[in-house]
């Protein structure tokens, strides 16, 4: 039998798991009152803007991996672009070689929201009310602030006391940083959920009507007033120390909406893993297993160094394809078939040797190669490091002043499930716009300011983003939905965990409870865009002999601390119709909850 720090959750009615518990507990209770996955998401994660502030926001961004019980498996990308004033020309007169990971001149237009209620509307079966009331409640009542949202507050109060005031007023109310597990409230914020619900409901009784009335609220009425307003006149202190002003408008929120469209899937050992576009880093943890299935993992010891040595080379190899080629296909041509090629990835296997590479190595495309040697150049320039910088660090920085990401995953009876793993808007991202209680996000850092990429920073464009839920489905009936936080590290913490699902039947929790790996060689999608090649990280509980023979093979190891890598959730159901569900114990706040 394996131990494990908690039970795996097993149940027949719904399964909600996230990385907070009292968002996991609210959308629990929204299955409760009959509910369905949909409905039981959003409400998750609005609530998840709520007490997990410091990690996303209502001007974030979210992609969602779903399935309807019987139906395909379907995307919601509520990734936005960037607004028609991110030029490169209007970016380049601000002499900057990076775009600054704080900062209005950071931020695309806000796509969270508008992704939820897409899903609400389509998918879902309660009112607007129903599922943003545990939120607003939350917001204006209080809730319990976490130690780390604390600790991220005091970190920045002066900061924010010197640079951004409007975030001072919420975030450090009478001038002082709030305590940890005190009750924290932000009625500015529970004020914009209760009117977007109040003129939602002002378009009569029937729920889609209300539901389209809220988003217009936010992209066409007072939400977007309140942006535009804002942003005409502020000039905003960022990580570059310098100010700047955005260029985000209400015409460009006006001018966008949330989209559904088809998973990317690739076949591996029975199961058919779904991932987002390459518009996201999702397709690194397929091009991953397309490498891997070269391997004979089964044989190897799943916490052994022959183990974490392959897995580590196969992602080095997938995340600078990432780099080489990835972005938003509606405005590069991007080989996404070539790069999945069983051909392709044959020859990528055999590149992995018994010791450690220190080289970018992009593949060499047909008609791409460009690419590939304008990132080997990229990743050679020093861009320099960054002083506490507002961007989304690995876990095991373990800083409290970068932001981060959430994730939830939910199954309800009738078999739907859902993966999001929202991010952004974070209260390190930008200044409170004021009167709403929220920031904007700051994922326009991802864009490159050189010509020519498929990340190249244009108006329209939507920045290549690290999020990445995931959904799989195996062929005797199983199905599954799992992610994590953690900027870079997403798919590669995936990765770990669904090999060691695969290969040796572990249960969830015990594939979660199990020491986890990543590399940092490949160059950061987050500023200052660090490449720190060979180098990769674990936690201690791989034990001496593992960690000697990674270094023995050339691999620079980082030692992280215990419990500190990997912020993993994860639902699955049954042919049965049994649902089973878990969530990491690292930093002691995710949960998985079900009957």
């Amino acid at each position: 039998m394996t131990f494990t720090t908690r039970p795996e959750i097993r149940g027949t009615f719904g399964v909600a798991t996230s990385t907070h518990w009292i968002a996991s507990a609210v959308g629990m209770s929204i299955l409760e009152r009959g509910g369905n996955a949909f409905d039981a998401a959003v409400a998750t994660a609005i609530t998840l803007q709520v007490v997990e502030p410091h990690l996303n926001g209502p001007a974030g961004d979210m992609p969602a991996i779903f399935q309807k019980a019987g139906e395909d498996v379907q995307v919601v990308c509520a990734q936005a672009p960037a607004p028609a004033g991110a030029t490169l020309e209007h970016y380049r007169a601000q002499n900057l070689t990076l775009i600054p990971g704080s900062g209005l001149l950071a931020t695309v237009i806000p796509g969270a929201f508008d992704g939820w209620m897409l899903m609400l509307r389509d998918h879902g079966t309660m009112s607007l009310r129903d599922v943003l009331t545990p939120a607003i409640d939350y917001a204006r009542d209080g809730h319990p602030i976490l130690p780390r949202v604390a600790n991220t507050i005091a970190g920045l109060a002066d900061y924010f006391a010197e640079h951004w005031p409007t975030s001072a007023a919420v975030w450090t109310p009478n001038g002082k940083a709030p305590a940890a597990n005190a009750l924290f409230k932000n009625p500015d914020l529970a004020d914009t959920y209760d009117r977007l619900v109040t003129e939602g409901e002002a378009a009569g009784d029937d729920r889609i009507a209300q539901i389209d009335a809220a988003r217009r609220a936010w992209s066409e009425g007072f939400v977007a007033d309140a942006i535009d307003a804002y942003i005409q006149t502020a000039n905003v202190m960022d990580v570059s120390n310098e100010k700047h002003m955005g260029v985000l408008t209400k015409a460009d929120m006006a001018g966008w909406s949330a989209t559904y469209e088809p998973s990317l899937s690739y076949g591996y050992h029975g199961w058919t893993v779904h991932k987002t576009g390459p518009w996201s880093q999702g397709p690194v943890l397929l091009q991953a297993l397309a490498i891997l299935k070269h391997f004979d993992l089964a044989a190897m010891d799943p916490m052994g160094a022959e183990f974490t040595h392959t897995v580590i080379e196969a992602m080095k190899l997938a995340y600078a394809d990432r780099e080489a080629y990835y972005g938003d296909p509606l405005h590069s041509e991007i080989p996404m078939e070539y790069l999945l090629s069983d051909t392709y990835n044959a020859e990528r296997a055999k590149m992995i040797s018994a010791q450690a590479s220190t080289e970018q190595r992009p593949g060499r495309v047909p008609g791409f190669e460009h690419q590939a040697d304008a990132y080997i150049a990229r990743a050679a320039h020093d861009f320099g490091a960054a002083d506490a910088a507002p961007q989304e660090p690995t876990m095991a920085h373990l800083t409290e002043k970068r932001g981060d990401t959430v994730h939830l995953d939910i199954i309800d009876r009738w078999g739907n499930m859902v993966a999001a793993t929202p991010s952004g808007g974070w209260l390190q991202s930008n200044p409170v716009v004021p009167g709403l209680g929220f920031p904007l996000n700051s994922r326009a850092q991802m864009f490159w300011l050189e010509d020519g990429l498929p990340t190249t920073l244009a108006p329209g464009r939507r920045p290549r983003t690290t999020l990445t839920p995931s959904l799989a489905t195996h062929e005797d009936g199983r199905r599954m939905v799992f992610g994590t936080p953690g900027g870079d590290q997403q798919d590669q913490w995936q990765l770990v965990w669904f090999l060691r699902f695969v290969h040796w039947d572990m249960e969830l929790q015990a594939c979660m409870d199990a020491p986890l790996f990543h590399s940092m060689h490949f160059q950061g999608s987050f500023y200052p865009r660090e490449a720190k090649p060979g180098e990769m990280m674990l936690e201690p509980a791989f034990g001496e002999d593992t960690i000697a023979d990674l270094r023995a093979r050339g691999h620079i190891v980082h030692v992280a601390e215990p419990w500190s890598v990997g912020r993993l959730t994860a639902a699955l159901r049954d042919p049965d119709g049994i649902m089973r569900a878990a969530a990491t114990p690292r930093l002691m706040q995710a949960y998985a909850v079900g009957r």
